[in-house]
């Protein structure tokens, strides 16, 4: 893979990035679990990829200090972006949230911190598995 200067990427690059990585980890997930529906994987798949999904998420790892400085700034790299792209089907502000999200593992992700997006992945599905982000109101 050629190597990216994540540092000197706006935030929809990084979001871009991000957001090709988040699903094909998420899709991955499902498909481990032993769904093979195509239909089932893509009901089972908006409980981690939508944008009010992704802001559930972002107040669960606020709540729960889950991310680290540098993650952090990464996320409101993306949040913060000029974005001329509508929100579909939700609120501005839960579609920046999701922007930030797809950023910040963007930013793992092209920087090399494969381990810590593991881990974060599979804290994700923890809590979708373990119903909080459904409970989760997006603040």
């Amino acid at each position: 893979m050629e190597k990216l200067d994540y540092e000197q990427m706006n935030g929809l690059s990084l979001a871009y990035i991000g957001d090709a990585i988040y699903e094909i980890k998420v899709r991955t997930h499902l498909v481990s679990t032993g769904l093979t529906k195509v239909n089932d994987l893509q009901k089972k798949s908006r409980h981690y990829v939508s944008a009010k999904a992704h802001a559930a998420i972002f107040n669960l790892m606020r709540d729960d200090h889950y991310l680290t400085e540098e993650e952090l700034h990464y996320f409101k790299r993306g949040r913060n972006a000029k974005s001329y792209t509508k929100a579909k089907n939700t609120n501005v502000v839960a579609y920046r949230i999701s922007t930030g999200i797809e950023a910040m593992v963007g930013y793992l992700y092209l920087s090399g911190q494969s381990e810590r997006l593991d881990q974060m992945m599979d804290w994700i599905y923890e809590q979708v598995e373990q119903g909080r982000v459904d409970d989760a109101k997006t603040k």
